[in-house]
C-alpha cells in the first residue's frame, strides 16, 4: 500500500514538474517508522531531483537538511529518500523536520548534489516557512556533499546565513583526490592476483577507467567474479587453496576489510567508470607510479607485475574542483565517525581536521569517534546527542566537547534502548595518500 501511494505521488509530481515552472509537491503517506501525526510531502524539483519532507506534530522549528551517501548508480526514483528518512528517523522523533533529496541523476558529482541539496532547502522553506534553524546533515559520501554545500551556499546574495550548523556522520571528508586512492590500489592489486576484471578474453583497458565507456557489467556479475577468485562469500574453510592465497594477499596489501571487499571493488569499477567518463571527461586523477606495495607473499613480484599509471593534471584538477574541500567553514561543524568504519576510513577525519586548521577555523570544528564497526548507521542515541549538541552550540554559543556530547547521549540512551559508544580519548592517525601530478 505504501509503495502504491508513493508511485501515485510520483506520477502526479512528474506531471506537475513538467507542466509548470514551479516546484511540485504532494502530501503523501509517511513511512511507518516515523512518529504518528507526522506530515510528509514528496515531489520533484526543476532539475529532476526527487525529494521528501517530513514535519512532526511537535516540530521544534528546526530543519535537518539531509545529504545522502553513495553515490548511487541506479536512476533516481520518487521513493529513494525514504530509505534515509527511515534510517535517521531519530531526527523526526526528536522534533526536527527532515528533508532529503535523491539528487538529479545517478552517479558521481559532489557539486551537483550540493546544488540539489541547496535547491531542496529553498523548497522546504517555501513549504514549511523559514525554520528557526537549518542544520545540514551529510552521511558518508553525503558528508562530502554537505561540507561542499556549506562552503558554497552558507551565505546568500544578501550576505545572510541560510544554514546555522553542519553535522557530518561517517563522512568521506578527504575529498575525491585523496579518498579514492585506496580503491585505485585495490583495483590493480586485485587484478594482479585475480585476472578477471577484465577477464583475459575481454577488452583490455587502463584500470583507472573503472570500465570502458560503453562497457556493461552489473554489480551481480562483478560480485560473482570476486567470489570466484577469493571465495569471499564462502566460509573460510570452504575456500580453495588458491582462493585463500588470493584473498590473503589482497587484504594484506590493501587496507580494506574482508566484509566490504566486494563493495570496495565495485566502487573501484562501477563508480570509477561513472566518475571518469561522466564527470572527468575521460581524464585520469589517480597515480600509483611510485607506490610500493607491501604485505604480500612476494612483494617484489607484485610490484613488478602490478599495473602502473600516472595522474593526468586535468583529471586531478577536475576532481579537485568537484569534490575537494578547502576548510573555509563559517558554521559550527560536528562530525561523528566509527573507529572501525569499513567503508569510509576514520583517517578521513584527520584530513578534514588539518584542512580546517590550515584555514584557521579550528574553533568551528568538533570531531567525535565511537568504538563501533559500522558505517551506514551508528547507535541511535548518538545522533540525538549530536543534533542536540549542535543546537546548544548555536543557541548558547558554548562549544561542545566529546565528553559533553557523550553526557547528553547517556541521558537520551534509555529512550532508545541502545548504548552510547563514544570513545572520547581517540583520534585517528594521518591518512596515507599518493602524490599527484601537479
Amino acid at each position: 500500500m505504501f509503495r502504491r501511494l508513493v508511485l501515485l505521488a510520483a506520477a502526479a509530481c512528474t506531471f506537475s514538474v513538467f507542466a509548470t515552472p514551479s516546484w511540485a509537491q504532494e502530501a503523501t503517506q509517511c513511512p511507518a517508522k516515523l512518529p504518528a501525526d507526522t506530515d510528509c510531502y514528496s515531489g520533484q524539483d526543476r532539475n529532476g531531483a526527487f525529494y521528501w519532507i517530513a514535519r512532526p506534530k511537535n516540530w521544534n522549528g528546526i530543519l535537518v537538511l539531509h545529504a545522502h551517501g553513495g553515490p548511487r548508480l541506479s536512476r533516481p526514483k520518487i521513493d529513494d529518500p525514504v530509505e534515509d528518512l527511515e534510517r535517521f528517523a531519530v531526527t523526526v522523533s526528536e522534533g526536527y523536520a527532515w528533508a532529503g533529496s535523491s539528487y538529479r541523476r545517478e552517479g558521481y558529482g559532489v557539486r551537483m548534489a550540493a546544488e540539489d541539496t541547496e535547491n531542496l532547502r529553498r523548497i522546504t522553506w517555501d513549504k514549511l516557512g523559514r525554520p528557526r534553524l537549518t542544520i545540514l546533515h551529510g552521511q558518508s559520501w553525503g558528508g562530502n556533499v554537505a561540507a561542499k554545500a556549506a562552503e558554497l551556499y552558507s551565505i546568500d546574495g544578501a550576505g545572510d546565513r541560510v544554514y546555522n550548523g553542519v553535522v557530518l556522520t561517517s563522512g568521506v571528508l578527504a575529498g575525491g583526490t585523496r579518498a579514492y586512492d585506496v580503491r585505485a590500489d585495490l583495483r590493480v592489486v586485485y587484478q594482479y592476483y585475480c585476472h578477471n576484471n577484465p577477464k583475459p578474453d575481454e577488452e583490455q583497458y587502463p584500470l583507472w577507467q573503472g570500465l570502458p565507456q560503453d562497457a556493461k557489467l552489473s554489480r551481480k556479475e562483478l560480485d560473482a567474479r570476486v567470489n570466484d577468485c577469493t571465495g569471499v562469500d564462502l566460509p573460510a574453510d570452504q575456500r580453495s587453496t588458491e582462493q585463500k592465497q588470493n584473498i590473503a594477499n589482497i587484504l594484506a596489501v590493501v587496507p580494506v576489510p574482508e566484509r566490504t571487499l566486494a563493495a570496495h571493488l565495485a566502487w573501484a569499477t562501477l563508480t570509477f567508470k561513472d566518475m571518469i567518463w561522466r564527470r572527468l571527461e575521460g581524464h585520469n586523477p589517480f597515480n600509483n607510479q611510485t607506490t610500493h606495495y607491501t604485505g604480500s607473499s612476494d612483494d617484489d613480484a607484485l610490484n613488478k607485475g602490478v599495473e602502473r599509471f600516472t595522474a593526468d593534471p586535468e583529471g586531478v584538477r577536475l576532481l579537485a574542483y568537484d569534490s575537494d574541500l578547502t576548510g573555509q567553514i563559517v558554521l559550527p561543524t560536528l562530525t561523528m565517525h566509527a573507529k572501525d568504519d569499513p567503508t569510509a576510513p576514520v583517517e578521513f577525519e584527520t584530513v578534514y581536521r588539518d584542512m580546517v586548521a590550515k584555514a584557521g577555523n579550528s574553533d568551528l570544528l568538533v570531531q567525535t569517534f565511537t568504538d563501533e564497526h559500522e558505517h551506514s548507521k551508528l547507535s541511535t542515541p548518538q545522533y540525538a546527542a549530536i543534533f542536540q549538541s549542535m543546537v546548544d552550540w548555536i543557541d548558547k554559543r558554548a562549544k561542545p566537547t566529546p565528553v559533553s556530547i557523550d553526557a547528553i547521549c547517556q541521558q537520551k540512551a534509555p529512550a532508545y534502548g541502545e548504548p552510547c559508544r563514544f570513545d572520547t580519548a581517540f583520534y585517528p592517525e594521518p591518512l596515507k595518500s599518493h602524490e599527484k601530478t601537479p
